[in-house]
């Protein structure tokens, strides 16, 4: 089992910044994407960004250019910096762990709120 904490979720005026962190835990060998995720209210959970163990990154198109995704092997930590916010961001942002043990094992965090304001 994984277990994941989020972190860095609040309130920000449009324009402003937020950066995310991931910080897995527990059976934590072999993870081998980190991602994030997320919902708005009546909406459907989308991707907004991931990333492999070899820093391979895929992002929405709604996202590139202003999100960056990173994350810190050696700590089991993804990080999601997010700048130019817009309102349409305003969600709760998933953490999301893919571990490869043969099959593939996903795990996901509790989530942390984003809100950005106009």
């Amino acid at each position: 089992q994984v277990q994941l904490v989020e972190s860095g979720g609040g309130l920000v005026q449009r324009g402003g910044s937020l950066r995310l962190s991931c910080a897995a835990s527990g059976s934590i060998t072999s993870i081998y994407v980190m991602g994030w995720y997320r919902q708005a209210p009546g909406k459907q959970r989308e991707l907004v960004a991931t990333i492999t163990r070899d820093v391979i990154t895929k992002y929405a198109d709604s996202v590139k250019g202003r999100f960056t995704i990173s994350r810190d092997n050696a700590k089991n930590t993804a990080y999601l910096q997010m700048n130019s916010l817009k309102p349409e961001d305003t969600a709760v942002y998933y953490c999301n762990v893919v571990q490869r043990i043969g099959p593939d094992y996903s795990y996901w965090g509790q989530g942390t709120q984003v809100t950005v304001s106009s």
